[in-house]
């Protein structure tokens, strides 16, 4: 029987036991009882079954070809448990809360406070202030790796919740309908079928196999995909078995049906997922970045206290004091709230991208998007809707409509008579099915787009699709690929005994395989003047926008012919054109991509003049003759043409063109220096979506292939989301900047008064640590935190793309520091020693109980955190006036800087306080004379921004992409 071969069966189609018309397990069998609900034996392992020949599989294994039925599945999910891996074993929480104390910025802040604590306890007398300082940095550490620990947890529960928005299904047969359930539904006995780009779900035994290939890498590390058959084969190791597919593989070509014989931590990849789930994550480069700011921040900090250590140490001051001022100077100059602000803005940026349908699963995605400069796209369901319908038949000269939109079947076709065999071949060339109407879903289609839209137009055609395929039962299939673009079907005819090849694919393809054709009613021989006929109507077709499908037959003897055969001398029966509209939401999309900086460049399996017409409506072409370049001619093209071609300024549709011309295409623009995102649903686009920058799958039509390769998925597959990602990752990466603008510019106002009462003599400290740490810890840290959750500038789109060598510490980030750090550095500086020289008390007769001193260094404490508040408004923005976003479009930060002045005023007015930070009570003169100098902060940021928006417009006028 040919189901029940050896190993040594071809390596592409395989007849089934089903084919041959083989019986299937009796009613008394094991099989039967497990398809009725009895739990039935144990599940046979994969050393066992692949033995048998495909109609025994069902027996052993307590199933049948019409796969479980539903009656019997809640016994055994009861038994047999969710088809799912156990998570990645987390670190306990207290070891975890334990490593935020490993941080640089808090090793180098323990070693302060626990070199303060010896100081105190050297000195004679001991100095309260000292032990204040050393307790005061100690519970800055404690408060950061709190805020740390819970951004870390909450961050992981958000991505928990993000991946469970991307769901993981697969299709099996129950009670022999095709269903498409959750993967962790799936049971031991169920019947998968599989198709290129499915992730196989489970360890499964093939009972049914068209050409198929997968890829082991997962599992053997072996990168080639190699061939599978439904054959026995002889005993030996489990994953060398060429009938079996396991978890964690992927299907790269053909198409099968297997049995399930091991689900979650009992298959092959289970006994190995723990050794996977424990390798360490690799740090992204922008956590690389601020790794190495860290050690230059910790390093300056050290250097500074050093030096100024060294030239107060000659004045006369003791040296524990002077010691404990260095200490405090160091201290001052840490930004304690930079990681905690750091995992904020990523996690709130993930969230963001997530509720515009972006889901993004690596932090790298989130850093590259801020620089993409060209976007490679696809057509179908990325620009367009995705829900193709019908609208022209073109058979025998003669052009048919076809009414009604979307996959209800409710329309009609003009004159269905002529075209009926014509759609009769299409729907039963399909491996998709139209489900009705449910409580929640109207009619929807399981499988690909394009065959659903043949099967409705066929029922519009009044064919009953079970009926036909009743009578030409399929008993071979030689699935679609990219190469040849097309895919056949072999029927037996009921009728007459006979076998008979459907096709349908790509016309100009399907056309150069046809030998005849029929029209209107005749058999003729296809012409060449008949062949330029199809031709021109495929043209018409295709200038309306429509995607093209060219449908053909031809009778065969044997149902094992190869493919080569069986896809020659076919007669061609007509053209079907399906309307594919595009989104609404994309052409606005375009435009911002467009005025962003950001090249779109097309690559798509259609026609020419489909894809023009389609890149016509939504705005990617809007030239007189964009370049046009088709599969032939980019293969025509060696790498040093292609670079040429990319490189030309101007707008670029490729078109008939591979997944592997879509690798060449990314490998070409990365030669050239261009950040790329790349667009993809197929199991042969994950090369290219694994080379790109941003690999971006469809998360609704994609293949479970191309959403493991993606850095992105798109949850509703609209490019709109891409454009939307861009967006948010630009805004990421401009509020972590400003946050670090924020805070370096507090140390600058904290470090000159030091500083200048240092090489002018002052005996005293302008801002003492402990005043330095509330501020750090008081007044910064929550507007810090508020600045990471600030939405996108409103101009963030009109501004071209950041280079991806650019660092976080840039020179126009550095200026910005100093420039706003000056003024306010100046401001305090002149106030304290203003305050100093107004009371007409000499310098060396001050103390730190003198109520002029005291109110001295009041007034700089409170000038700087009011100065803060001035620069944390005028940080929202890069080059937009405060005006235009508005001052109430982030409450959170003007509830933060609100918080922060109320501590000040605590700390001013309040007794205890006063005791603890050596402050006086301020009057409301002084406090308006700190708003004024304060708000000069915020009026030459303002004024600068005016002179780089008048600048950046000049330059901009010339400046297309």
């Amino acid at each position: 029987m040919p189901g029940v071969q050896g190993d040594g069966g071809p390596p592409g189609r395989d007849v089934t036991a089903r084919e041959a018309g083989s019986p299937v397990t009796g009613a008394g069998g094991p099989g039967r009882a497990a398809a009725e609900g009895g739990a039935g034996p144990a599940a046979p392992r994969g050393d066992e079954v692949r033995t048998l020949p495909a109609e025994e599989v069902f027996e052993a294994l307590g199933t049948s070809p019409r796969g479980l039925s539903t009656a019997g599945t809640a016994a055994l999910r009861a038994r047999w448990g969710p088809n799912e891996l156990p998570p990645a074993a987390r670190g306990r929480l207290w070891r975890r809360l334990a490593a935020q104390f490993t941080d640089l910025f808090a090793v180098v802040l323990l070693i302060a406070s626990a070199i303060t604590f010896l100081a105190y306890g050297l000195q004679d007398p001991r100095d309260a202030g000292t032990l204040q300082l050393a307790v005061a940095i100690w519970c800055v550490v404690v408060l950061n790796a709190a805020i740390g620990f819970a951004q870390e947890y909450s961050a992981e529960r958000t991505a928990e919740s993000l991946q469970a928005m991307v769901r993981h299904t697969c299709r099996v047969l129950r009670d022999g309908e095709r269903r498409e359930i959750p993967s962790q539904e799936v049971l031991p006995g169920d019947v998968v079928v599989l198709e290129a780009g499915d992730a196989v779900p489970a360890d499964c035994r093939l009972v049914e196999a068209h050409e198929v290939s997968v890829n082991n890498a997962a599992l053997t590390g072996e990168s080639d995909a190699v061939g599978r058959t439904a054959h026995p084969v002889a005993a030996g190791p489990v994953l060398q078995a060429r009938n079996c597919v396991f978890m964690g593989t992927d299907v790269t070509a053909g198409s099968a049906k297997a049995v399930v014989f091991a689900t979650g931590t009992a298959t092959e990849f289970g006994k190995i997922f723990r050794l996977t789930a424990a390798a360490p994550r690799q740090r992204t480069p922008l956590q690389r970045q601020v790794a190495l700011m860290a050690r230059r921040v910790a390093g300056t900090a050290l250097a500074i206290g050093a030096l100024l250590f060294l030239v107060r140490l000659p004045t006369g001051q003791p040296f524990v004091e002077t010691f404990v001022f260095a200490l405090g100077v160091m201290v001052a100059l840490v930004p304690e709230g930079l990681p905690a602000t750091l995992s904020v803005s990523l996690a709130i940026g993930v969230r963001r991208m997530a509720r515009r349908h972006a889901l993004v699963k690596q932090l790298l995605a989130v850093e590259a998007l801020g620089s993409t400069t060209v976007v490679c796209t696809d057509k179908t369901g990325t620009l367009t809707q995705a829900e193709m319908t019908v609208v022209r038949i073109w058979s025998g000269g003669t052009e048919h409509a076809v009414t009604g939109v979307g996959y209800a079947p409710d329309g009609e076709v003009d004159d269905p008579g002529p075209v009926r065999e014509l759609l009769r071949v299409g729907a039963l060339c399909s491996n998709a099915r139209l489900v009705p109407p449910s409580e929640h879903h109207g009619w929807r289609v399981l499988g690909d787009t394009t065959e659903g839209a043949l099967l409705v137009a066929a029922r519009k055609a009044g064919l009953d699709q079970a009926a036909e395929e009743a009578a030409a039962p399929r008993v071979a299939e030689h699935p679609f690929d990219s190469g040849r673009k097309l895919m056949s079907t072999v029927h037996r005819d009921t009728g007459t005994g006979g076998f008979l090849v459907y096709a349908k694919g790509a016309p100009q393809e399907l056309l150069g395989r046809c030998a005849a054709a029929d029209w209107a009613g005749e058999h003729r021989p296809l012409t060449d003047a008949l062949r330029a006929e199809v031709l021109a109507a495929n043209d018409r077709l295709a200038t309306q926008g429509l995607r093209v499908l060219a449908v053909a037959r031809r009778p065969a003897s044997d149902p094992r012919l190869d493919r080569a055969t069986a896809e020659s001398e076919l007669t061609l029966l007509g053209l079907v054109g399906m309307l594919d509209p595009p989104r609404p939401e994309v052409s606005e999309a375009v435009a911002a991509c467009r005025r962003a900086g950001i090249r779109i460049v097309m690559v798509t399996g259609d026609h020419p003049l489909t894809a023009e017409a389609v890149a016509r409506r939504v705005g990617i072409v809007t030239g007189a003759a964009p370049a046009v370049l088709t599969g032939a001619e980019f293969e025509a093209l060696d790498d040093d043409g292609l670079d040429a071609l990319l490189g030309r300024p101007g707008e670029l549709l490729l078109c008939r063109v591979s997944p592997e011309d879509k690798m060449r295409v990314v490998g070409a623009l990365h030669r050239s220096g261009e950040v790329v995102a790349v667009t993809g649903d197929g199991a042969n686009d994950a090369p290219a979506l694994k080379h790109a920058d941003i690999g971006v799958a469809m998360g609704a039509s994609g293949t479970d292939v191309a959403r493991e390769a993606a850095v992105m998925v798109l949850l509703d597959d609209s490019f709109a989301s891409i454009a939307a990602a861009v967006r948010l990752g630009r805004s990421v990466y401009q509020n972590i900047r400003k946050f670090l603008v924020y805070v370096f510019s507090s140390n600058i106002g904290e470090l000159v008064p030091i500083v200048a009462a240092t090489f002018a003599g002052f005996p005293l400290v302008p801002i003492s640590a402990v005043q330095i740490l509330a501020i750090d810890l008081g007044t910064d840290v929550l507007p810090a935190l508020a600045l990471g959750a600030e939405p996108p500038e409103p101009d963030v789109m009109d501004r071209p793309p950041r280079s991806r060598s650019e660092r976080l510490f840039s020179t126009a980030v550095m200026g910005r520091i100093l420039f706003l750090g000056g003024i306010q550095a100046i401001g305090v500086t002149t106030v304290f020693f203003w305050h100093i020289h107004a009371s007409g008390v000499p310098w060396a007769d001050l103390d730190e109980d003198d109520l002029v001193y005291r109110e001295a260094v009041t007034l700089v404490h409170a000038g700087i955190v009011l100065s803060q508040f001035f620069v944390a408004l005028a940080v929202r923005t890069d080059r937009q006036s405060l005006l235009r976003i508005g001052l109430l479009s982030n409450p959170w930060l003007l509830a933060a800087g609100c918080f922060g002045i109320t501590i000040m005023a605590g700390i001013s007015y309040l007794p205890p306080l006063q005791a603890l930070f050596d402050t006086a009570p301020l009057g409301p003169g002084d406090w308006a004379l700190l708003a004024g100098l304060g708000s000069l902060v915020l009026v030459a940021e303002e004024l600068r921004k005016m002179w780089l928006r008048r600048r950046g417009s000049t330059a901009a006028k010339g400046a297309t992409r």
